[in-house]
């Protein structure tokens, strides 16, 4: 078998699954928990970030690259994701949960060597990284972690469309980063199914502050996104960094204006397709797609290419 067979079919298992026991899996259940980890065992990608071939970039090429305001919080991210999904996957009896947490904060942490290897083959310079420190209450940081990935995922599959789709990369590039993102929507997918049974099989009279943690965890997500750049560092030669780049950033992945109902479309469309590949039997992430589909609606629909503005 040749390495391109070997990382097709690894491309491959890690797009599609389902679980082997048919019938409705309720939510809550043995079951359903050892679906929604064993979705994130069985499609494990194992390629390796030392092994990256990094394809050439033209000085045009490269200069886009070095000028997206993301790399010093993209790095740091999944630096925090990495130490807040291990220490609370340390807390975890049950040896199935806890091994699929445990490869949900090896594949963080493997998205960071990633974007540290590129930053360090293009010449990207990065402000020194902080130290990463267990934090003190270990479930509250996974579940920031868990509904941060799942805002920043969403729009993210759909830019990470467009620069396929307008080329403003090469596309060597763009498919060096595909198993990085397949990574993030089986991340999202699992997060979201964790929630659902973690909830479930709380004592009754624990449900309310879960959620009252929920609501809390989305607050924090807005506020942390309250204006649109934020600097990381105190270097005040440093590129600013924007920390919503995934909501703003289409101008920076494509030579082409894109109109906010198109980006939308774009994302839902890109959310849907990398999902559909895993058991629809689990639950899906529903609070992006629920919203930007209300925000839709009273936008108006992206004029053909070419089309004269009334």
């Amino acid at each position: 078998m040749t390495d391109e067979a070997i990382i097709a079919a690894a491309d491959e298992t890690a797009r599609r699954w389902a679980a082997p026991d048919r019938g409705a899996i309720r939510p809550g259940s043995e079951p359903h928990k050892t679906a929604f980890c064993n979705l994130l065992l069985d499609t494990h990608n194992p390629y390796k970030p030392a092994v990256i071939d990094w394809p050439h970039l033209d000085p045009e090429a490269r200069d886009r690259l070095v000028a997206l305001p993301i790399w010093d919080i993209a790095v740091q991210t999944e630096g925090k994701a990495k130490i807040r999904v291990m220490s609370y996957g340390e807390e975890i009896a049950d040896p199935l949960l806890r091994r699929a947490i445990e490869l949900d904060g090896f594949e963080e942490g493997r998205h960071k060597e990633v974007l540290s290897r590129l930053v360090e083959a293009y010449g990207i310079r990065l402000e020194p990284e902080p130290e990463y420190h267990r934090p003190r209450n270990p479930e509250w940081a996974f579940m920031v972690t868990g509904f941060s990935e799942c805002i920043d995922s969403f729009f993210a599959f759909g830019l990470f469309a467009v620069a396929r789709t307008s080329r403003f990369f090469p596309p060597e590039l763009i498919e060096t980063f595909e198993p990085v993102m397949q990574e993030e929507a089986r991340h999202i997918l699992f997060f979201v199914n964790w929630v659902a049974w973690h909830r479930r099989n709380l004592a009754w009279w624990r449900r309310p502050w879960f959620w009252s943690k929920v609501f809390a965890v989305w607050v924090f997500l807005v506020w942390e996104r309250i204006g649109l750049a934020r600097g990381v560092g105190a270097s005040q030669q440093a590129a600013p960094q924007d920390n919503n780049f995934t909501l703003t950033g289409s101008k920076a992945v494509a030579d082409i204006d894109l109109s906010a109902a198109g980006l939308i479309d774009i994302c839902l469309e890109e959310n849907e397709r990398r999902l559909a590949g895993y058991d629809p039997r689990l639950l899906r992430p529903m609070v992006m797609p629920c919203l930007v589909r209300l925000i839709r609606r009273f936008l108006r629909d992206p004029q053909p290419a070419g089309a004269a503005a009334p």
